[in-house]
């Protein structure tokens, strides 16, 4: 047996074991261990890692010695043993928890505001490739990215992927073109896969790239199932979808960045039903000792977010109904999908940047956060394959976040106050009366002027946000009712503090 001696809090503590590779060791054989601290216990189950070998992976949450012990029939060895758990190290924060019922922080405490693009294939192309998508990730201001474990076909996904989930041989992927719009084949005529035997390099590397985002500060927002897909990854039966679950949270549940995403579109996967959704739910409820964040994303209905399974709601929509969909889950609204600053063909990949930053303010001033994407033509779409970033919409949205940053901690609520205007405020009540936080968004709309009026009582400070050319003006310090005269501009701010 090996294992590491010492970790940090939050960290991955990592056992393996040589054990017998006769049969099928993935689907034949078990490995778990029992950790106990002096404020935690938990069994946790190990995974099959190729060529005779188990792991078992951990994640302490206590400054503490711990001890542990290995059981499974993956050896007729016994094995136990213990290690200590030091701070954590600059940067770790723990896993992002749901806080203030809308909002998200650390488990330290710290603040967490999704900030989030979508990158659906990204961690499958080349290591070229996969080094410049990490390259403009660091220098972006997205803190999670949206992506899948199973390879994608669909528009500009043609290619295959470097490697298959399971062992097996795929259908020829020159019979798949451009012209195969929507990318469904699932009778998947051609391939050949074993799906109760795993390939450990496609996971391993899967691993490898989700420890570069956790040292990028990014959350990876793991897509488990999709329809886009010639493999038959999404006909499978309901054994082997459990079979794989099992398998996923094994491997991937100990890294503290993991978010849960139960699919992409999950109506257009027309094999699985909502009881099915149900089921598999129920699978990784069970198999994430660490209750990792879960969600499931739509296409046309949404799914009940009610669910207590699931802890936020992911949502494809434009952010208008957000102050709805608060009051209607009471759980935080992330907009993965409010379509993409692009120039493709259709509708959901072609809207203007200018459009897609109204978008995150609009969702922001509303209680949510959205989600951002790009598809530009050209070889690599970000949106699937990563690269270089082209777009004109990260640097505002870095901007965006500067300012979300700047606010009373604890996130962001929408304020009915005149009728034509949306006004964000502290989620917190004592945060909004200490601070007179009011935040206003005018998007499209080109005042010359508006009237405020916050209280008679205090004095405040203004300031005037361009959110599309990134500057801020301060104009003054008011008190009781007073005007502000604007620039007559479209996607202008306005933020009133209190002195």
């Amino acid at each position: 047996m090996k294992y590491t001696s010492s970790v940090e809090r939050w960290g991955v503590f990592e056992l393996s074991c040589k054990g017998t590779a006769e049969g099928n060791p993935f689907s034949e054989r078990n490995i778990t261990a029992e950790f106990v601290s002096q404020s935690e216990h938990k069994t946790v189950a190990g995974f099959y890692d190729g060529g005779g070998v188990y792991k078992v992976r951990f994640m302490p949450s206590f400054e503490e010695t711990y001890r542990f012990t290995v059981s499974g029939n993956f050896s007729g060895e016994s094995y136990s043993g213990e290690f200590s758990v030091t701070a954590p190290s600059a940067g770790n924060h723990g896993p992002v928890r749901v806080c203030n019922t809308f909002h998200f922080a650390y488990a330290d405490g710290t603040p967490y505001y999704p900030i989030g693009t979508t990158c659906y294939v990204w961690e499958l192309q080349s290591d070229e490739l996969i080094a410049e998508t990490l390259e403009s990730l660091k220098n972006s201001p997205f803190n999670k990215i949206r992506f899948c474990v199973f390879p994608k076909s669909y528009c500009y996904n043609s290619r295959e992927p470097r490697s298959y989930p399971f062992e097996g041989t795929p259908v020829d992927g020159s019979l798949v073109n451009e012209d195969n719009v929507w990318g469904f084949t699932p009778d998947s005529e051609g391939n050949s896969w074993d799906f109760l035997r795993f390939n450990p390099a496609h996971f391993e590397h899967i691993e490898k790239c989700i420890y570069e985002l956790q040292k990028l500060g990014i959350e990876a927002d793991i897509i488990l199932f999709h329809p886009y897909d010639r493999w038959g990854f999404s006909t499978m039966t309901p054994e082997q979808d459990e079979f794989y679950l099992r398998y996923a949270a094994a491997r991937f549940s100990a890294l503290r960045n993991v978010w849960w995403s139960f699919a992409n579109e999950y109506d257009f996967i027309k094999s699985k039903t909502v009881d099915d959704w149900e089921r598999l739910a129920e699978v990784i409820v069970k198999s994430d000792p660490y209750g990792h964040l879960r969600s499931i994303h739509n296409a046309g209905q949404f799914y009940d977010h009610t669910r207590p399974w699931i802890t936020h709601c992911s949502v494809q929509r434009s952010p208008e109904g957000t102050s709805d969909w608060r009051r209607q889950y009471g759980k935080p609204i992330v907009i993965d999908e409010m379509q993409y600053e692009g120039n493709i063909q259709y509708c959901w990949g072609n809207i203007s940047p200018r459009e897609l930053i109204k978008r995150f303010w609009e969702a922001l001033c509303r209680g949510g956060y959205g989600g951002h994407g790009e598809t530009y033509v050209g070889e690599d779409l970000w949106w699937s394959h990563g690269g270089k970033l082209k777009g004109e919409s990260p640097a505002r949205i870095a901007f965006m976040r500067k300012v979300l940053e700047e606010a009373p901690a604890g996130g962001l609520k929408p304020k009915a106050m005149e009728w034509d205007e949306l006004c964000a405020v502290p989620e917190d009540e004592k945060l909004e009366k200490e601070s007179g936080y009011h935040l206003f968004y005018y998007g499209i709309n080109r005042p010359a002027f508006r009237w405020y009026h916050i209280d008679d009582e205090n004095t405040y400070s203004a300031e005037i946000i361009d959110t599309w050319n990134m500057t801020v003006e301060k104009v003054g310090e008011f008190k009781g009712r007073f005007r502000l005269d604007l620039p007559s501009r479209e996607y202008i701010a306005v933020r009133i503090r209190r002195i």
